[in-house]
């Protein structure tokens, strides 16, 4: 498995090409014969998530909430005095161990006879290691080992046709845990559903800091990896106290499936949940396809109009260019057709909710390793009841 092959109708995220081959360990065949990966995603928290990617520009160093870090001169040279003064001392102790070492090999010459330990074997006398005054020193070094929670642990599919993206993961749905990592406090204690989650690898991130994520997507296939990916993670979000439920929502259906014999189905309760509680929906890189768009947005729409709360929407995506024949010329129709939607979405009149749409900056500190390039975007959609409208916002074009 270690070479892929590629059809005329193979897709690929660029999130498993960055990685090695070796990096990728295949565990089994899904139901359609399909080999199935385990990635290892190393979460940057602290001083290795300080770095804020602005797009098209330098990274640049953060620190809680992206304020920028300088160093003042007076501290440089404060540094630097402070610099001069270990070597200094280093220099001392350098001198003072090779006049220890001088002594020692001096008296080993003196004596005559061989040193012997206590069971009467000869003991060597060896000269130690250089800018080492306590062999014991080494003990100090030790490789990092890290925990369950610096990890989340993805099962995934590579190279699938375009009808199983969905097993794949994708930089949308990197930008989006950034996102959501780095504004953590809007989402605490929250109830929230993700629409088309695929592999549930945001729906996990969103569990660190949610009470409860309804992960949704449809195909028995699919769900099933959703859920073994939430049981893999489960250190990860028993550790936050969150909880991942995977469960069947199909865009092109007006309701949700209640059947017992279903797997995935929803209980009764858990749609009076859904309905009352909900005040999140996000959604990672699902507009691809323009069927699918619309079919998504005719869900959002129905859903934010029958929930108890408003609701807030978080989307992101890439932008794919593509030649095209038609209009030979590079071109983004699926963006395009996303783009449309939107504005149809907040001119909608006479509903119980109105719709505003805003673009959201995406210069927020990277958590995840994955290429951050210029077409990745983030969209916020608020509902709010129609008689409390907020002022229009920018075009989304």
């Amino acid at each position: 498995m270690d070479r892929m092959v590629f059809h005329h109708d193979t897709v690929l995220s660029d999130i498993h090409l960055l990685l090695p081959n070796a990096q990728h360990l295949m565990t089994r065949l899904n139901r359609v014969g399909q080999p199935v990966f385990i990635s290892k995603f190393k979460i940057l928290w602290n001083g290795e998530s300080a770095v804020s990617c602005e797009q098209g520009s330098a990274c640049v160093e953060e620190e809680d909430g992206g304020d920028t870090l300088h160093k003042e001169e007076g501290a440089v040279r404060l540094e630097a005095d402070e610099k001069e003064a270990n070597k200094e001392e280093a220099n001392e102790e350098e001198a003072g161990e090779e006049e220890a070492r001088e002594d020692e090999a001096e008296e080993a010459e003196a004596v005559d006879e061989p040193v012997l330990d206590d069971d009467g074997d000869l003991q060597v006398l060896r000269r130690p290691k250089e800018g080492l005054s306590d062999p014991r020193s080494r003990a100090e070094i030790f490789p990092i080992i890290l925990s369950q929670q610096d990890v989340i642990r993805i099962e995934h599919t590579m190279a699938t046709t375009l009808e199983d993206v969905g097993k794949q993961v994708w930089r949308g749905a990197f930008l989006l845990a950034d996102y959501i990592y780095s504004h953590a406090a809007i989402f605490r204690n929250a109830t929230v559903l993700e629409l088309g989650a695929g592999t549930g690898l945001t729906s996990i991130v969103m569990a660190t800091t949610a009470k409860l994520v309804y992960s949704t997507d449809v195909g028995e296939d699919l769900l099933s990896m959703c859920q073994r990916n939430a049981t893999l993670n489960r250190p990860l979000l028993a550790s936050a106290g969150g909880e991942v439920r995977v469960r069947q929502l199909d865009w092109l259906r007006d309701d949700l499936c209640t059947e017992a014999d279903v797997e995935f189905s929803w209980t009764e309760d858990e749609v009076a949940d859904l309905y009352d509680n909900t005040s999140v929906i996000i959604a990672a890189d699902v507009c691809y396809d323009d069927d699918l768009t619309d079919g998504f947005f005719r869900t959002v729409y129905r859903l934010c109009n029958s929930m108890t709360k408003p609701c807030t929407v978080y989307l992101s995506l890439e932008k794919r260019m593509n030649f095209t024949l038609r209009h030979m010329d590079v071109s983004c129709q699926a963006y395009d057709y996303f783009c449309h939607c939107l504005r149809q979405l907040q001119a909608t009149e006479g509903g119980p909710q109105r719709f505003h749409v805003e673009p959201l900056a995406v210069s927020f500190p990277q958590h995840l390793q994955y290429e951050r390039i210029e077409h990745l975007e983030l969209w916020k959609v608020t509902s709010t009841p129609a008689e409390d409208r907020p002022p229009g916002g920018p075009d989304p074009t």
